[in-house]
């Protein structure tokens, strides 16, 4: 085998094994726009929700009415319109105002026999329990990601083609 055959070779090796690291690169980056996608139906589920909800604990507890002006505060944004890192700070803000909102409830016995607010309220666990399930999904998918554009030898085809890390889905709503 001469020299410039074996270094055409080489060449093509070098081309495949970047071929093959890039489209990985992609392959790790649609996971993770695929799981926040999933995160973003569970919250706009939950914000279709929740003005049902209010409605009907407001029927009990018209007194309550500075927890009813946040709910339609956090909710006056046009949800189309939200970019990621709002519809990250919205699902905080109506993880906050709906425990809020269940610990009213509990003070009024006639609400929570209420079969509106018991179906709503099975209709909001259920969410919150696949929202919970997407965000752990995302965050697998981001970390998947991101420690394929941190190591060696993706790392310099992350670089060469602005691969950039992910943030984690962080929720606390304390």
């Amino acid at each position: 085998m001469s020299a410039t055959t074996l270094s055409i070779l080489c060449i093509i090796v070098v081309v495949l094994i970047c071929t093959f690291i890039y489209n990985s690169l992609i392959g790790k980056r649609n996971q993770a726009e695929n799981a926040f996608a999933t995160i973003d139906v569970m919250l706009k589920k939950r914000y279709d929700l929740i003005p049902s909800l209010v409605t009907v604990v407001k029927q009990y507890a018209a007194h309550e009415k500075e927890l009813f002006a946040q709910i339609v505060e956090t909710r006056s944004k046009k949800y189309a319109d939200m970019s990621d890192s709002d519809k990250m700070e919205l699902d905080k803000s109506f993880g906050q105002a709906s425990e809020k909102l269940m610990v009213i409830a509990e003070s009024y016995p006639e609400l929570k026999a209420s079969d509106n607010f018991m179906q709503l309220q099975r209709a909001i666990n259920e969410t919150e329990e696949q929202l919970s399930a997407a965000r752990r999904a995302y965050n697998a998918a981001v970390t998947d990601y991101n420690n394929k554009v941190e190591s060696f030898p993706s790392n310099l085809i992350a670089g060469l083609f602005k691969f950039s890390r992910k943030k984690v889905y962080t929720y606390n709503h304390e």
